[in-house]
């Protein structure tokens, strides 16, 4: 829950992380830790930067130009501990588009005026109301642009000669690179299927390792010494500069071709960075301040537009990634923003040996892990409602349009959504007061179906509670259903709860009822079933610790 959904309004929600981390104390411990955490996510962002770039039709420079620049804001300003702020993959097609659209100049005015809506949206307080998108919505999109992503680095994975340029719409791409297929280099394709092994098994072997730099990296030394026939970023790009644009603004009579983009930008951007903000939350305990983030993400892409970069927002792996590291706040962004530019500044040379296939297969295993097969596949099980809008999302994403597919999917959830409430006589979730039978639980009942309305305020459950409990119980007898963002939502309750040293126990259910939660992934001993509030109370003076002894 955000800190406006808790009641948080006015100045203080649009303060940044960065005066919360200093008011709690910061010192040269914590220094320490953030800079390892940034020098993480910058040896994870150096080939990713400028593979999305190349990926979205620009050179590889303005990645690093949108990492540096836009990163730095997004740290600097932004309402989430640990995001990190770049170029990311969900954006390769719409910037593609745009560039072929209205160009480079076009894009950079859109990115711009995208920040622009970005702070309106932001200072309207819009951001508490965009975690509402339903959990199938943004699984069809995300694994629609996961698609996406794969089929644009095909043509550089198989080294493929296309009589013109690459067509946009996914049908008639692949037709053409079919058509090319005589122009296949079996070089390009073992340079990517080098990397992306490389890059797969140190992940297994060594997760902690930069697997994506090492990997590209080895590709780049075996193609040079092996004199490989493959494009590199050198060949195709010419030398990157070493040191940052000076800021200018655009040509701005391109302002009426450039606003349909920049609004479909702003929309992806703020859908993107706060589900990136929930990520962190969910990995850390900590809570993002969402009108804060998107004011934050507004300046950031008014910033890299104005250094000649593009579209920014707050990236999902990356911002996992400096989790993991050991971040204790936003100075850890800002220094991998920082890392980078002492890259630009001092290496960049060495990036003209990187062979495009390289980079295509980076981009390869990053669409892999976007994909959300786990999830979608639940989803088609759940039921003929989340199916049906997981389904049309993705399909739209994939043959039509981003935004087309987001206004589709919310539209279909809703209309599901109405079509299940009619069929439980109007009943309503329902909050009641904690009953405090025992010291070590807590009981909330629950009455009524659980949506994904519902399961935006049971989150803040724990958030009420000043005792940690040794048991969080919700008695769902009065549940007829639950669909699959409030599964979910369970999910991360329960993940929440365990942080805080105790367990969610779910007391009540009817058998189709657990069988439908079991069907999307909620099992034991991540939760408890019980049947009943003493089996709960049984349990627990089991436990060492228990009441009875």
């Amino acid at each position: 829950m955000t800190d406006t959904a808790r009641g948080h309004t006015g100045p203080s929600e649009f303060l940044p992380k960065l005066f919360t981390v200093w008011r709690e104390g910061y010192g040269l411990a914590q220094l320490r830790a953030d800079a390892l955490a940034g020098l993480t996510v910058a040896i994870v962002a150096l080939p990713l930067s400028m593979a999305i770039a190349i990926a979205s039709g620009v050179g590889p420079e303005r990645g690093l130009y949108t990492a540096i620049v836009g990163g730095f804001l997004v740290s600097l300003l932004g309402g989430s501990r640990y995001q990190i702020g770049g170029p990311a993959g969900a954006f390769i097609v719409l910037v593609s588009a745009c560039v072929m659209a209205i160009g480079v100049q076009g894009l950079i005015l859109a990115t711009i005026l995208s920040g622009l809506i970005l702070i309106a949206a932001g200072l309207l307080r819009l951001g508490t109301y965009i975690r509402y998108i339903p959990y199938p919505v943004t699984v069809g999109f995300t694994a629609g642009i996961a698609v996406i992503i794969f089929a644009s680095q095909l043509r550089e994975m198989f080294g493929l000669t296309l009589p013109g340029s690459e067509p946009g719409e996914i049908v008639a791409k692949v037709e053409a690179l079919w058509a090319a297929r005589g122009s296949v280099t079996w070089a390009a394709v073992a340079v990517a299927a080098l990397t992306a092994a490389v890059i797969l098994a140190l992940r297994r072997a060594r997760p902690h390792w930069p697997g994506m730099l090492i990997a590209v990296a080895l590709a780049s030394v075996v193609a040079a010494v092996l004199a490989l026939p493959v494009a590199t970023i050198g060949s195709r790009f010419g030398a990157l500069p070493q040191m940052l644009l000076t800021p200018a603004l655009p040509d701005l009579s391109l302002w009426r071709e450039a606003l349909p983009w920049a609004v479909s930008f702003a929309l992806l951007g703020a859908i993107e960075s706060l589900l990136s903000a929930v990520v962190a939350d969910g990995m850390s305990g900590s809570r993002h301040r969402s009108n804060a983030e998107l004011v934050a993400q507004g300046v950031a892409n008014i910033g890299s537009g104005l250094f000649g970069g593009f579209c920014v927002t707050g990236t999902i792996a990356r911002t996992a990634t400096n989790v993991r590291a050991g971040s204790r706040g936003p100075v850890s962004g800002m220094l991998h923003s920082l890392f980078l530019l002492a890259f630009l500044v001092i290496a960049a040379p060495l990036a003209a040996y990187v062979p495009l296939a390289a980079l295509a297969g980076v981009l390869a295993v990053v669409a892999w892990g976007m994909a959300e097969r786990h999830e979608f596949a639940a989803l088609l099980k759940s039921s003929r409602g989340d199916a049906l809008v997981v389904l049309a999302t993705f399909l739209l994403v994939v043959f039509r349009d981003l935004t087309e597919g987001i206004v589709v999917g919310f539209a279909l959830a809703g209309l599901v959504f109405i079509k299940r409430m009619s069929e439980t006589a109007g009943m309503r979730p329902r909050e009641e007061a904690p009953q405090a039978v025992r010291a070590d639980r807590v009981v909330y009942h629950l009455e009524g179906p659980y949506f994904f309305g519902a399961a935006a305020q049971l989150g803040g459950v724990l958030d009420r509670i000043a005792e940690a409990p040794r048991a969080l119980v919700l008695e769902m007898s009065g549940v007829p259903l639950v669909d699959s963002s409030g599964a979910w939502g369970m999910h991360s309750l329960a993940a929440r709860a365990q942080r805080r040293g105790g367990r969610l126990y779910l007391v009540g259910l009817k058998p189709e009822l657990r069988r439908q939660l079991e069907a999307q992934g909620l099992h034991e001993p991540e939760v408890r079933f019980s049947a009943s509030l003493a089996e709960v109370d049984a349990a627990l003076d089991a436990q060492p610790g228990g009441e009875s002894a």
